[in-house]
């Protein structure tokens, strides 16, 4: 029987203290594949822990990655933009961000069932944008996995460090993430020879894999097309971790 557990992870960048949660079947002692997950710009919350519990229940350990540190913790939209908005601009901080809490993910090893060297991101909105990010920066990933989330970079010439596959689960009629990055993306990760796909589910708007989530036309959950992309990610974490 699963026994899914979330703790909190406390780690130090800078001198400034982080907390991410950490979610695994605690009855399983064969060792999994590790995946970080970077949330949305709510940041670690409830809905984030439910989602990684979900994933972690798949066969994975989960490490959701503090972006913001431990002290902020948004509670409402406009502090959630606001804390984004604090790290997004600054590449090189988020990067470094991202690149430790992955270090903290491979740290827990053995005592949780982690295979140190079958390493995965993926994350949503933001942190999809986040994902994209730490594979661009040259992080030891098989796969990094972007839902709904911009596709922008600072320099696409990075694009030439990512070491994984990357797989982009787009809504079509997404109004926050302009069409414009979907080719530029496309020429980049071809530029780069990057093994990569892009899929953009018809009618399905920003947020699409959140629950929570009902502005119509703007961001609203889809459970067709969620599931259909969870599905995806799988099937790609099923090929990489083989």
């Amino acid at each position: 029987m699963t026994q899914i557990v979330n703790r909190g992870v406390s780690y130090l960048i800078d001198g400034e203290a982080f907390e991410g949660q950490l979610v695994y079947d605690s009855s399983v002692q064969s060792a999994r594949p590790g995946l970080l997950m970077a949330p949305n710009w709510m940041g670690i919350g409830p809905g984030a822990i439910e989602m990684a519990r979900q994933v972690a229940a798949r066969g994975y350990v989960v490490l959701i990655a503090d972006v913001y540190g431990a002290q902020v913790r948004p509670q409402n939209a406009e502090q959630a933009g606001a804390a984004m908005m604090a790290i997004k601009p600054h590449h090189a901080r988020l990067r470094q961000r991202l690149q430790v809490a992955l270090q903290t993910l491979q740290s827990e090893g053995a005592p949780v069932g982690l295979d140190a060297a079958r390493l995965a991101v993926f994350g949503f909105c933001f942190g999809g944008y986040c994902a994209l990010e730490l594979a661009r920066d040259g992080a030891p990933l098989k796969a990094a996995v972007s839902f709904h989330g911009t596709l922008d970079t600072a320099n696409p010439a990075d694009a030439q460090n990512i070491q994984g596959s990357l797989l982009v689960l787009d809504g079509a009629a997404d109004p926050l993430v302009p069409r414009q990055q979907l080719s530029d993306f496309a020429a980049e990760m071809s530029a780069a020879g990057v093994d990569w796909q892009l899929t953009s589910y018809g009618g399905a708007v920003h947020s699409f894999t959140d629950p929570h989530a009902n502005v119509p036309g703007k961001m609203q959950y889809n459970a067709v097309v969620a599931k259909r992309a969870f599905t995806a990610m799988y099937a790609l974490f099923d090929e990489v971790f083989a």
